[in-house]
């Protein structure tokens, strides 16, 4: 069994904003492989079903994105999930609009979300999947920038983003990390940097 996060924050307010893309992967997973996303459990909305061969819990966190580690560890343990079976899904400010990055382990490079996942779960060897966010130009308040409701140029760049996230989640769980990685780690050169409004 896989379990694959998405990162966010739940409620209308946050739906179409940077911070959230973790949860459009998510939605975009269940669309294509026919999983519905509404059982309530773990502190998430959690999904079952089938990506190629393998079996997938797909799940959103509803703990705000700063908690997002109790709900990942609660689910961790009751779909006996493994840290390398584990597929956390976030955006990134250090990598620019429309860069996708695959990693096998490592800090959290300063971002909550994932903070929290590898203090609950007491291990930095899950996977993830980066989506680039990163401000155009300097902004004051980067909590603000990660919250603001995106515009229609930033959307359409954020809808190819979370298209090649959901790729890239599907190729480590159907090929392994080590393809997923040598696939997806390369720059885009230029992928519509996205402007606020």
């Amino acid at each position: 069994m896989w379990l694959i996060v998405g990162l966010g924050n739940p409620g209308y307010e946050y739906a179409w904003t940077p911070h959230n893309l973790g949860f459009l992967v998510v939605d975009l997973l269940a669309e294509r492989a026919r999983i519905r996303v509404e059982r309530p459990e773990a502190k998430s909305y959690v999904g079952l079903g089938r990506i190629g061969q393998q079996e997938v819990a797909l799940a959103k966190p509803q703990t705000y994105m700063n908690l997002s580690g109790m709900a990942v560890k609660e689910l961790a343990e009751r779909y006996e999930a493994p840290p390398e079976r584990i597929v956390i899904v976030v955006d990134e400010v250090a990598l620019p609009w429309g860069n996708v990055r695959v990693r096998e382990k490592g800090s959290a490079g300063g971002h909550n979300g994932l903070k929290s996942v590898i203090g609950a779960l007491g291990s930095d060897e899950f996977l993830r999947v980066r989506l680039g966010i990163q401000p155009e130009h300097p902004v004051g308040d980067l909590a603000a920038y990660v919250l603001h409701r995106m515009g229609k140029r930033e959307l359409e760049v954020a809808a190819e983003l979370v298209a090649h996230g959901a790729d890239a989640v599907e190729c480590i769980v159907t090929d392994g990390v080590r393809k997923a990685m040598n696939q997806f780690n390369k720059r885009v050169p230029d992928a519509g940097t996205a402007t606020a409004g």
